[in-house]
Order: C-alpha cells, then sequence, then structure tokens
C-alpha cells in the first residue's frame, strides 16, 4: 500500500524554484574565496571514491588472471578518478538541489568555492583522461566499461532519473555497481558470471542502503524537489521495499559461494553478516523511521524515532566492505579456501 505522494514536483519545490542560472548568479555575486585542492577534492566525493575504488580492487584481485603491478595500479587510479569526476559533474548539475540542502549546502559549487563551468570542464577532462590511460594501460574492455559507467551515473541517473522518479536510485544504482565488473575486465579483458554476480551484490545493495539515508533525511529531499522514496510514497512504503530488496541482496550475496569465488571467509561475512543487516533491516520496518520528515545538518546525526534507519544505512556500509575486503583477503593473501560442493 503506497501513501499520497507528499510533493508536487510540477508545481514546484526548491530545485525549480532555483534554477541553475540562480545558482550561478548567486555564486558569481559571492565573495571572492578561490578554488584551493581542498575543494577540488571534495568535487570528487572521496568517500564514495573510497568505496569505489575498494570495490574495484577486489574485483580486480579475485580475477582468476594475475594483473601486472604497474598496470593493476593504474587500473584503480583511473577507477578513482573516472568515479571522481563523475562525482564533480553530479555536484555542478546539482547545485540548485545541493544549496537547499542542508546536508550539502556547504558544498563547493553552491557556496561559490568552484564556480559551475570549472566544475564541469573538472569532470570531462578528468573523465577522458581516466577512460583513455585505461585503455592504454588495460584493455578496451575496461576502458569502455568505464566510459559507460562514468556516462550512466551523470546523464542517465544525474539528469534524467533523480529529479524524475522514486525508481531514481535503483535503477541509477547501476552506476555504482560497475567498479568491481571494471576491475574483473581489467585484469582478464572480458566479463564473467563471477564479474556479473558483483554487479548484481552492489546493486541490489543500494536501494536498502539510501533509503535508510532518505528516511532519516527525507525532509531535506522534499524541500529540494527530490522524489526520493519516502518523499514520493511515505516511509511506510520505503520500511516495506527496504525489507523487499534486503532480501534480494542477501540472496545475491550467496552467489560467490554458489560459484567457488567466496570461501569460507567470505561465507562468514556474508552468513553473520548478512544475519545482522537483516536484523537491522527488520527492525526498521517494525519502526516508524521517516514517519516525521528529519534534515539533521550532519550526515549521521538524526532524531530519537529515524535510529533504526541511520543504523542501517551506517551498517550497510560496513558489509559490503566487509564482503569485499574478505575476496580481496581470500586471493590477495591467498587463503581462499572453497566451500564443499562449491563449483571452485
Amino acid at each position: 500500500m503506497t501513501t499520497t505522494p507528499s510533493i508536487s514536483l510540477d508545481q514546484g519545490g526548491a530545485a525549480h524554484a532555483a534554477p541553475p542560472e540562480a545558482i550561478d548568479t548567486a555564486a558569481a555575486s559571492a565573495p571572492a574565496v578561490g578554488s584551493g585542492v581542498g575543494d577540488y577534492i571534495a568535487l570528487m566525493k572521496p568517500r564514495v571514491m573510497a568505496l569505489v575504488v575498494f570495490t574495484g580492487l577486489a574485483g580486480l584481485v579475485a580475477a582468476p588472471v594475475a594483473m601486472n603491478p604497474l598496470s593493476a595500479a593504474i587500473a584503480i587510479l583511473c577507477i578513482a578518478v573516472g568515479a571522481g569526476a563523475a562525482g564533480a559533474f553530479n555536484m555542478a548539475y546539482d547545485a540548485d538541489i545541493d544549496a537547499v540542502m542542508k546536508r550539502t549546502r556547504r558544498r563547493p559549487v553552491p557556496t561559490g568555492r568552484v564556480p559551475r563551468p570549472e566544475a564541469y570542464t573538472f569532470a570531462g577532462v578528468m573523465s577522458l583522461a581516466s577512460v583513455l590511460l585505461m585503455g592504454m594501460a588495460t584493455n578496451y574492455v575496461a576502458a569502455g566499461l568505464l566510459a559507460f559507467s562514468i556516462a550512466f551515473y551523470c546523464v542517465i541517473y544525474t539528469m534524467w532519473l533523480k529529479r524524475l522518479t522514486p525508481q531514481n536510485i535503483v535503477i541509477g544504482g547501476a552506476a555504482g555497481a560497475f567498479p568491481p565488473v571494471i576491475g574483473w575486465a581489467a585484469a582478464t579483458g572480458s566479463v564473467s558470471v563471477d564479474a556479473v554476480i558483483l554487479f548484481a551484490i552492489i546493486f541490489l545493495w543500494t536501494p536498502p542502503h539510501s533509503w535508510a539515508l532518505a528516511l532519516y533525511k527525507s525532509g531535506d529531499y522534499a524541500a529540494a524537489g527530490v522524489p526520493m522514496m519516502p518523499v514520493a510514497r511515505g516511509a511506510k512504503s520505503t520500511r516495506i521495499q527496504i525489507l523487499v530488496y534486503t532480501g534480494l541482496y542477501l540472496a545475491a550475496t550467496a552467489g560467490p559461494l554458489v560459484t567457488g569465488l567466496g570461501g569460507w571467509m567470505y561465507a562468514i561475512a556474508a552468513g553473520l553478516g548478512g544475519a545482522l543487516f537483516a536484523l537491522l533491516a527488520l527492525r526498521v520496518h517494525a519502526s516508524r523511521a521517516g514517519d516525521m520528515p528529519g534534515a539533521e545538518d550532519a550526515l549521521y546525526a538524526v532524531r530519537a524515532g529515524d535510529k533504526s534507519a541511520r543504523d542501517l544505512f551506517a551498517y550497510s556500509i560496513a558489509h559490503l566492505a566487509l564482503l569485499f575486503a574478505a575476496l580481496l583477503a581470500e586471493h590477495g593473501a591467498g587463503v581462499h579456501w572453497p566451500l564443499p560442493g562449491g563449483a571452485g
């Protein structure tokens, strides 16, 4: 059962009330503060980059082909730079939204520390450099996947889906699922079933992760006119969908055990870690998280009724990192012991 949408995108939200030109004008009239190196690092969303790099490295190391260390290092650098470029484009395009939301209003573009044209140029140059270097250092399959993932995030998610539909992060989450596939392709020159499974794990992890955050920041999204699931369909519907996608995500985490890609270490991370994930998702479902729109400034700041959503959001990051850390350790440190009956 769904609830009536609480906003009308046709009639405005701040995203429509503050067009891109207004942001450029505001930035141009703001006191000149100059752009520092730190602003350009922030533009690349370093926290997101860290998880992207980690999953990309795990895909590269878990692939069944040993890679030249220098080429491997360049491949990971390209994945990092490509992800950062996509993040910079997102910040430039969404400056009108970021200026409204408490959590993002201090970002470099809405504050004028990095002018919008410079952010676009920076994103374009970094995108081109990362793809070309990936092609020269590894192979065209990896370079093509990197180019597609950047374009998908910038065009399909940022420019189209984000402001259009509450399914924005479900479909757009594909962009964040590419790094292990790119790492795998950099090592092997191809995409196998195991690489697709790694893609599916991240793809199905994204909805419960993102919607948990959206539950306790729904006031921010509503103010900006972004149709995240709690804003467009209500908190109760979002809590139900978090539970459904948690089941799909945990089912996908069993994939590496079936194919033999994951061994005992991965099995423990998927089993025990997955059980805790399920408990936290059930706790969110049983709670009233998101019923009162929240919009505290800090990422983890939350009102009392929304703690279950905050806990799931935080743990979801840890669980995904744990899964890929297990794969990294098993294949990188030579401690991969397949389960009895596994294909490996």
